[in-house]
């Protein structure tokens, strides 16, 4: 993983050389042009994003680290979450998803599209606030046991949102190696 932007810049275009991709400004010429990127993507696309808005592509970028001339921007929004499901670390992907649905006359970029996705997501908008009860690793490890025998079929996934969904808390990659050492033991 890249430890700067300067880092990030750099990985980027080894990647793209080095593989001989498209650039995006390539997908631009031959089409509308769709991104989901964190905001670590987003610096290390800067120079490309750049390039496609001045090339006139018609371009949509939701996340990503800044706005970019020529490309509309959709800024990352964790109050849709709820709204969209999933987690935050994937909210950029439902939210592109959210707008291609809301394209009215299949155009990325029609002010018709923004206007309706931006009254859906005006609805949507939810500050999600979280007032869970902390877990000692043993209780942790005892909710685990006991739905893990009442609910064979359920993943660890599943059993992290009961957790959660009954009012108690465990950070999701704590509870990942909880799980590992519980399933171990029996």
């Amino acid at each position: 993983m890249a430890g700067s932007t300067a880092d990030s810049v750099q990985w980027w275009n080894h990647l793209q050389v080095g593989r001989g991709r498209a650039t995006l400004e390539d997908l631009g010429r031959r089409g509308a042009v769709l991104l989901s990127l964190s905001e670590v993507y987003g610096n290390a696309l800067r120079d490309d994003l750049s390039t496609l808005g001045a090339a006139g592509a018609e371009a949509v970028l939701v996340g990503g680290s800044a706005d970019v001339p020529g490309v509309l921007r959709v800024p990352a929004r964790a109050t849709l979450r709820s709204a969209l499901g999933g987690t935050l670390t994937s909210l950029n992907v439902r939210m592109a998803a959210s707008w291609l649905r809301h394209c009215a006359d299949g155009k990325l970029t029609a002010a018709a599209t923004a206007r309706s996705w931006e009254r859906w997501a005006a609805t949507a908008d939810k500050t999600e606030r979280y007032d869970r009860k902390p877990l000692s690793d043993e209780a942790v490890k005892d909710f685990i046991r006991r739905h893990a025998q009442l609910h064979p079929d359920y993943s660890r996934t599943r059993l992290h949102r009961l957790l959660r969904d009954t009012g108690l808390a465990c950070e999701q990659k704590r509870f990942a190696m909880l799980y590992v050492e519980t399933m171990e033991e029996r």
